[in-house]
Formats: C-alpha cells, structure tokens, sequence
C-alpha cells in the first residue's frame, strides 16, 4: 500500500510523535511507501517521525492547496490521519481518498478535551456532545472559562463530530475511546480499538532498596498529582516509613505542586521533563508508577512504558486504563468513583506492606508490555489500513510472531 500519514506536528515531543516514529517505519519495513503531510513548519534540530527518504508535504511552508496537491499527487491508497487541527484537511483528503483517523483524544466528543469535572470534585463525565454542555461546561469546571476560547472549541468540536461519517475507519487506542466514539455518533462498524505499545526499550530489573515512587506526566489539574502527593503524605503516616517521589514533567501546577509537598513535608523532587536515557533510569528506580489521572485517561501509555522495566503502576480505575493494568497482576487498580487522595493511599500502604505482591507484579508488568507490543500494533493497523484502501490480502494474513 501507498500510505499518507497526516499530522498537524512535525518533530515536536509527545506521544503522537513518538508514536508515528514508530509506526510509519515499521509499516514502511513491511513493505508499504509511506509519505508525511504536516501541518507545522518542521523546527530546527527536531527530526522527522518519517524513515529518511519519505516524501514530505507541508501545509505552512508550501500553503494547503499546493500541499494538498502534491500529496494526492503521490497517489497514496489510503490516509492515516491523526492531530489535525485544520479540519479542512481532513474535507479535502476524505473526497479523493479513504481516510482512517485515528482519535487520539475525545476530538468531537468533548467541547474542552477533558471529557471530566472539576467542580464540586474531580468526576469522568460520560455526556455525549451536545448544546447541553455548554449549561454545564462553566458551572461544573469543565475547562478554560474564557468565552472565546469556549466558543471556538464548540465550534471545532462539532465540526470534527460532523466528520465521523466521512471516515473510511476510525481507529481508537481502547475499547472506552470506543465507546465513546460510537456513543457520539461514529459509525459502529468502523470503529475499531487497538491497543497502544511502549515506545521504549529497556529490561527490569531488583526493585529499588527504598520504596519509591515516579510520576511521569504534564502537571494540570485532571493529572491528579495534589492527590498522589496528598497519598504519599498519608502513607507515610500510616506506615511510618519514608516514601520519596518524584514528580517528572511540568504544566501549570507544578508550583502548586511543590509547595503542597513541601507543606505536607513529602520528599519529592521535579526534575522538569526528562528525556527517554532520563526517564529509563527514572523508572529504573522506581517501586512504582503513578498515574493519578482523575480524568478518563485514553489509554495510559506510561504505564506499558513502567512495565517494560518490571515496574507496576498503580492508578485510578478511569478511562481505558483497566484494559492494560489488572488489579494485583500488574499494579494496584484503585476505584475512582470518584477518585480520592485515601483511596490512592490505601493502595500505596498496601504495595509496602506486601513485599512479595509487589515483587509479583513486576513480573506482571514485564509481561503485559510484552504483550502489548508494535509488532501486534502494526498487524492490526495493517489490516485495517488495507481493508479501508480496498486491499483485503492483508485481513487474510496470520499475526506475525
């Protein structure tokens, strides 16, 4: 196949590089061409997710209707859309060829993207898109309050709703975000789940000496790290042991966050952003992972990631979150309706008070990103891809070992 993959980024950090550095060589070691049509002027020093050689059409350096033209030029059988905040770019692909898109976010789902409320607590909202969320969107703290900024999203997000029917498939990273599309709208059919893979390589190791543990993550309010700070404080109290954290990323409330660590008196460090020899050794040292998201999590990638150093997670029983970590297999699931800094607590006192678990389920979590992995990713793209380019030979082959 002749394979279009579109994004507005080109080269910038975050998972949907990372996953399209992935993906689009190995699709291209499979034997397809694969091509890159991006929205943003490639930064210096920033390299392309596409394998060297594949051709490269740009919206900002050449204009969408000269871009456009070249990459339908190419002639590729099918498109493999992701972020794309234009959306006349997903219009014009879907009247010359089938279009798989592949929703890394509640895009056309949500007016802020959360798909949670903040206000009177932190609490997944299950609504479908509609002129309802603008009642509530203010009240229950849905996302930014600028009347602009909510008029704008409004608007996107219905417009990219309106699209759901124009896609040749959609493509979702868990079985929730598939619901979700299909609660919204997208034609059952065509709505497929595919679990992600860890984009990082490593091997597990002993578990750290002192009991430790990482977040990994931006710092906003629906990431829930006052909760994981306020957990570790109350661990400590209950087990009168030291419990160190670090806390890597950054986002508007890491200063927030620190100063509640240090008022709770948490040892917990922000290194800021780390990069991937960084984060390896991160996890490396690392008892467990949290992820105290209190929104729906689509997925939850990093913590496949955790596991392919042998490193549980622990986190809220939100979004597609319950499809990678099994409760006492590979982590701690702990319920988050609603999620509560006790109930995060009640799991850390746990993993330290049961040594043997825990050390069980860093073989779990080794296992489980074993079993998530590219390769099984790719064979399920492939067929998807091909069946929407209206080439079935590839829905006929084996997974490959």
């Amino acid at each position: 196949m002749r394979i279009l993959f579109a994004n507005d980024g080109i080269g910038d950090a975050g998972g949907v590089q990372a996953y399209l550095a992935a993906v689009m060589p190995g699709l291209e070691a499979r034997g397809h061409a694969v091509a890159f049509l991006h929205q943003d002027r490639a930064r210096p020093g920033a390299p392309s997710p596409a394998p060297a050689g594949a051709p490269h059409f740009g919206i900002d350096e050449r204009g969408m209707d000269a871009a456009l033209a070249d990459a339908l030029a190419w002639a590729p059988d099918v498109a493999f859309v992701h972020n794309m905040r234009p959306l006349e770019v997903d219009r014009r692909l879907a009247d010359s060829v089938p279009v798989v898109k592949f929703m890394h976010g509640y895009f056309g789902t949500c007016v802020s993207g959360q798909k949670a409320h903040l206000w009177p607590r932190p609490q997944t909202c299950g609504k479908p898109l509609g002129p309802g969320c603008l009642a509530i969107y203010g009240p229950r703290r849905c996302g930014q309050l600028r009347l602009g900024y909510v008029a704008r999203q409004y608007r996107w997000a219905n417009e990219q709703n309106e699209l759901f029917g124009e896609y040749a498939a959609v493509v979702t990273a868990s079985r929730h975000m598939r619901d979700e599309y299909v609660r919204n709208g997208a034609p059952a059919e065509r709505v497929h789940a595919l679990p992600l893979f860890p984009t990082l390589v490593g091997s597990s190791m002993e578990p750290p000496e002192a009991f430790r543990v990482a977040f990994l993550g931006r710092m906003t309010p629906v990431k829930g790290g006052d909760l994981l700070i306020r957990a570790v404080a109350r661990a400590k109290e209950q087990t009168g042991a030291a419990i160190a954290v670090t806390m890597a990323g950054d986002g508007p409330r890491r200063a927030e966050w620190a100063r509640l660590a240090a008022s709770l008196g948490v040892d917990a460090d922000f290194p800021g952003w780390v990069g991937d020899e960084a984060k390896a050794e991160l996890l490396r040292s690392a008892s467990l992972l949290a992820v105290p998201s209190v929104w729906p999590e689509p997925f939850g990638l990093v913590g496949l990631e955790a596991g392919v150093f042998g490193v549980p997670s622990i986190a809220f029983d939100v979004g597609g979150i319950g499809e990678w970590l099994t409760d006492g297999v590979n982590g701690i699931l702990v319920s988050g309706d609603p999620p509560t800094a006790d109930a995060l607590a009640a799991g850390l006192v746990s993993a330290m008070r049961h040594p043997g678990a825990l050390r069980g389920m860093r073989a779990g979590a080794r296992l489980a990103a074993e079993r998530m992995s590219l390769i099984h990713h790719l064979d399920s793209v492939e067929r998807v891809l091909a069946e929407a380019a209206g080439q079935g030979v590839f829905a006929s082959l084996p997974p490959r070992a």
